[in-house]
């Protein structure tokens, strides 16, 4: 008996140790693997965005706000910041202001504001007009301006005296584009709307909160306006009619219904790409295998861009993180498979893998905007 309680006490010694050596290893690796962990930033988990040195394509900040440099240092993100004269739009109706703020802001930026400049569109009928346009749009190529911006105006809006409607593929333009061209500058060029314009109000439209605040743009309202398949064939034969051109179709071309569309397009006019800016949740809607898909067959023709603005009066505070909150959701679901929540509904991410990812948010732009990282 006693020999037995002997044994037991040593097998105790013997297995204590042992137990304690595996708690201890296992407490071990569950510290290491915790502080292992990334820290996500104050933005949230940006961190694989911000390592691909970004490019959003497409914005407006103009407010000339140390804020805005601050959240372009902090994302390590660029943007290309582009004037748009909007017609009896307050702080938008007039070229000159636009541009100068944008010069303004390309500065105090350190340059990751890059600057789409514009011209007056409105007085097109006036004597010397293209060559009082490009005399502007030089003086901007001059003081760092790397694209030019047309707006839907064009085709949705002015008209001419006899009654008709400016499109975008007119002859007033010809100098215009050849100059932009001969400069090296990219046309960036928001023509048309999404589809939704011209049918009935549908509250389940990405749309019917914009038409709802802007009733003027609401095509349905216009029925005597062009037709969007008519200032979209004007924008083909722009295409067509200055191969040298590079042109960037905004809001994905004003394609956005199907992927499809935009490709066949693509295999068209090698002078083509388009921005994301606004419409990526049209991609959501849309099959990921067949987006995903599609951005992997025209992975060079496909650039990041948002449509973030700050506008004249705005208040960075209260602005700015809803540029971060963006960022944050199409970054999830252009780069993991997770479900996206927005607007009430869920949508899978596409996972795209990193090289795709990289010509997404960063080559694209360089190549179809040279200069947009400045001089460096």
């Amino acid at each position: 008996m006693r020999n037995s309680y002997r044994r037991l006490r040593a097998a105790s010694w013997i297995v204590t140790p042992t137990i304690a050596l595996i708690v201890l290893a296992y407490l071990l690796s569950a510290s290491s693997s915790y502080r292992a962990k990334p820290i996500p930033s104050a933005a949230g988990d940006l961190s694989g965005f911000s390592a691909l040195a970004p490019i959003d394509i497409h914005a407006h900040a103009f407010i000339n706000d140390p804020a805005v440099t601050d959240l372009l240092k902090r994302l390590n993100l660029r943007i290309l910041n582009i004037c748009v004269v909007v017609q009896h739009g307050r702080g938008y109706d007039e070229a000159a202001p636009l541009n100068r703020t944008a010069r303004q802001v390309l500065h105090s930026s350190g340059g990751r504001a890059a600057w789409c400049s514009t011209f007056d569109p409105q007085d097109f009928e006036k004597p010397g007009f293209a060559d009082r346009s490009n005399k502007i749009l030089n003086q901007t190529f001059a003081e760092g301006a790397v694209a030019v911006k047309i707006w839907k105006a064009i085709g949705m809006d002015l008209k001419k005296s006899d009654g008709s409607y400016l499109m975008a593929d007119d002859p007033v333009f010809n100098s215009i584009y050849a100059d932009i061209a001969a400069h090296n500058r990219t046309l960036v060029a928001h023509l048309a709307e999404p589809t939704s314009c011209w049918q009935p109000p549908n509250p389940d439209s990405p749309d019917y909160g914009y038409y709802s605040q802007h009733p003027e743009w609401f095509m349905f309202r216009h029925p005597e306006r062009p037709s969007k398949e008519t200032i979209l064939a004007a924008r083909d034969r722009l295409l067509a009619n200055n191969p040298k051109l590079r042109v960037v179709g905004c809001h994905l071309g004003s394609m956005e219904v199907d992927v499809d569309e935009i490709a066949r397009h693509f295999d068209r006019y090698p002078n083509f790409a388009v921005d994301t800016a606004a419409r990526v949740q049209y991609l959501m809607m849309q099959p990921p295998e067949k987006v995903r898909a599609f951005l992997t067959k025209y992975q060079d023709r496909v650039i990041y861009g948002t449509d973030n603005g700050l506008e004249p009066g705005a208040d960075p505070a209260r602005t700015l993180p809803q540029w971060n909150e963006r960022y944050l959701r199409e970054w999830r679901y252009f780069s993991t498979h997770e479900w996206i929540e927005y607007k009430g509904h869920k949508y899978r991410g596409l996972e795209l893998p990193q090289p795709i990812l990289r010509k997404l948010y960063h080559d694209n732009a360089v190549k179809w905007v040279p200069g947009i990282l400045g001089k460096e």
